[in-house]
């Protein structure tokens, strides 16, 4: 089974899936500062109201716009479930999508993620608005490529 992170600004997203099923999804306030072993315990009780087995988690990746939070679900991988998580937006993540944008544009994980699943979803030229702490608006061209967007208050 596979563990799918989303840090946001605001809340953290956990999924577990098997294969293309997802068998949970709990939300949590993202914070900073809760540790891996903070993690791993609320997850824990999590996982046995819906029967899922810590050791059955064999992959964990992870798209998140907090560092602090990143670095400590890296090691709830590592250390819980004996996985290097796969870190979206970092060079051993490998997407079916090129980020076409000026050098030295960074774009936010959350809004590659967005762009995979609107043409995995829907398919080329497409437009994403994503209402989160922040409102964004994103474009993929026909390929699938992310082209670009902008960030407003949310």
């Amino acid at each position: 089974m596979l563990l799918a992170i989303d840090v946001g600004n605001t809340n953290s997203v956990f999924s577990v899936l098997n294969g293309k099923d997802i068998i949970s999804e709990w939300r949590c306030s993202t914070d900073g500062k809760m540790t891996s072993d903070q993690y791993y315990i609320w997850l824990q009780q999590l996982f046995l109201l819906q029967k899922i087995l810590p050791t059955q988690i064999q992959n964990v990746i992870i798209s998140s716009v907090v560092p602090d939070a990143t670095f400590n679900l890296k090691l709830l991988a590592k250390n819980y479930f004996q996985s290097k998580a796969l870190i979206v937006g970092t060079s051993t993540c490998k997407l079916p999508l090129k980020v076409k944008v000026d050098s030295g544009v960074y774009v936010g994980a959350d809004r590659i993620v967005n762009a995979v699943a609107t043409y995995k979803l829907f398919g080329g030229n497409a437009a994403i608005i994503d209402f989160g702490t922040a409102t964004t608006f994103d474009v993929i061209d026909e390929d699938g490529s992310y082209i670009g967007g902008v960030i407003s208050p949310g």
